[in-house]
């Protein structure tokens, strides 16, 4: 959902500033233009050759002086209380840190869960940490007219209470490197009864206003999907890795079981071979090791022993 879309309270106040400051230009405008054309008309030459002294108007001076004055202390008022709004979180704000790193975006909730996308349910509010460990990222989700910089060695914060169920962009405003063009993510809104119920222990990530459903397996044949599939979908690792060999901010997961890849370790270029006991340590421990041509993004992950199991099973069968 783009632009045009009011998500949140905060989009609703932006656009109600907006729309006043326009209409007052607009209509200042078209009077003005007005009055020019009629002077233009009225006191011509050939309608006045001879020229005439024109002493000054107190009254009139006085007037265009004290208008714009006024006009412009209204639209300062106007944004600045607004403003005051969107910056200033209320106390029962869930607070979630977001991390812009190249070239993705992560979430971690007060609960200790990471996401790639963000999740909130619907009317309630969400202050946002923003902390970047490289170079400056803007956050920006269009559809709630939100926007600020991520910038290293701070913590800058906003805040949003969503109206609107549904999936809404999340892009970076910063060119902040080669691949800055995939620095991109969601935010779901769903009902609060289904954020809650995902918060609190569900594995499945919640869809706006859809019940959690099984999903078909890869390659589109009925039955329930494979366990190491379910995993990878409930802790986001799709968002980041693909299952039919496209690359995306991480290497593609098809095939990758049982080859050689270059990896890079402290600076330092490594040949490995993909077996079982890599992946468990590229899961458990993504920083220990990079793969080559690829941003080091991935969050240590948080796979009980028989999730990570799941997956490792998945992934020499993904072919």
């Amino acid at each position: 959902m783009g632009w045009m879309t009011q998500a949140s309270t905060s989009a609703q106040k932006a656009d109600s500033v907006f729309l006043f400051v326009f209409a007052l230009s607009a209509l200042f405008l078209v009077g003005i233009t007005a009055t020019m054309i009629t002077f233009v008309v009225r006191y011509a030459k050939k309608r006045h050759p001879k020229a005439e002294q024109i002493e000054g108007n107190t009254l009139l001076e006085i007037v265009w002086t004290v208008v714009p004055l006024v006009l412009f202390l209204v639209m300062f008022y106007y944004g600045w209380t607004n403003f005051a709004y969107m910056r200033n979180a209320p106390r029962d704000s869930m607070v979630v840190k977001v991390t812009g790193r190249q070239w993705a975006w992560s979430f971690e909730y007060p609960n200790g869960k990471q996401t790639t996308t963000l999740y909130a349910a619907l009317g309630k509010p969400v202050k946002l940490e923003l902390r970047s460990p490289d170079v400056i990222h803007g956050f920006f989700i269009p559809a709630f007219r939100l926007k600020e910089d991520v910038v290293p060695g701070r913590v800058n914060t906003t805040w949003f209470e969503p109206t609107v169920l549904g999936a809404f962009d999340i892009e970076c405003t910063v060119i902040c490197g080669v691949s800055h063009s995939l620095m991109l993510s969601k935010v779901v809104i769903v009902p609060e009864d289904e954020f809650k119920a995902w918060y609190f222990g569900g594995d499945s990530a919640p869809e706006p206003g859809k019940a959690a459903a099984a999903k078909p397996t890869v390659g589109g044949g009925g039955g329930a999907e494979p366990a190491g599939l379910g995993v990878l979908r409930a802790k986001e690792c799709l968002s980041c890795h693909s299952l039919d060999g496209r690359p995306m901010v991480g290497p593609t997961l098809k095939g990758l079981y049982g080859t050689t890849e270059m990896i890079i370790v402290s600076g330092t270029e490594h040949t490995v071979a993909v077996d079982e006991a890599f992946l468990r340590k590229a899961i458990q421990d993504p920083m220990a090791g990079r793969a080559k041509g690829y941003p080091p993004t991935m969050p240590p992950s948080k796979l009980t022993d028989k999730e990570l199991a799941d997956v490792v099973a998945y992934l020499q069968e993904l072919k």
